[in-house]
């Protein structure tokens, strides 16, 4: 049942998932296509961050990125289902040892 209900709210998750724009500064247009440029791309921001903090304040900002980033969209998605087949398997391993004959008492 986990399984079941934690696939299926990946899934649903993964069809309704929107492309997070919410670090988008600029747009460039190469050949027709737009590309989004974020703020981690923008040396400007890089650098002042650096000048202020270190660093440790650019290690710490791409590290806050990269766990905010597994909070939206597909990526979500994808550890909704890690997660829902981790918690299955736990319930799979308890229901097998509670179950196991070898290990009750014998009176």
């Amino acid at each position: 049942m986990v399984l079941a209900v934690g696939l299926s709210a990946s899934a649903w998750i993964a069809v309704e998932a929107e492309e997070d724009t919410s670090d988008v500064i600029a747009y460039v247009i190469v050949d027709g296509q737009s590309y989004p440029v974020t703020t981690r791309d923008s040396k400007l921001y890089r650098h002042n961050l650096e000048r202020f903090g270190g660093k440790a304040a650019v290690f710490a900002d791409d590290l806050n990125r990269w766990f905010t980033s597994l909070t939206h969209g597909r990526p979500l998605a994808i550890l909704t289902a890690l997660s829902s087949i981790g918690v299955a398997l736990v319930c799979l391993r308890a229901a097998r040892r509670t179950n196991d004959p070898s290990r009750e008492d014998t009176d």
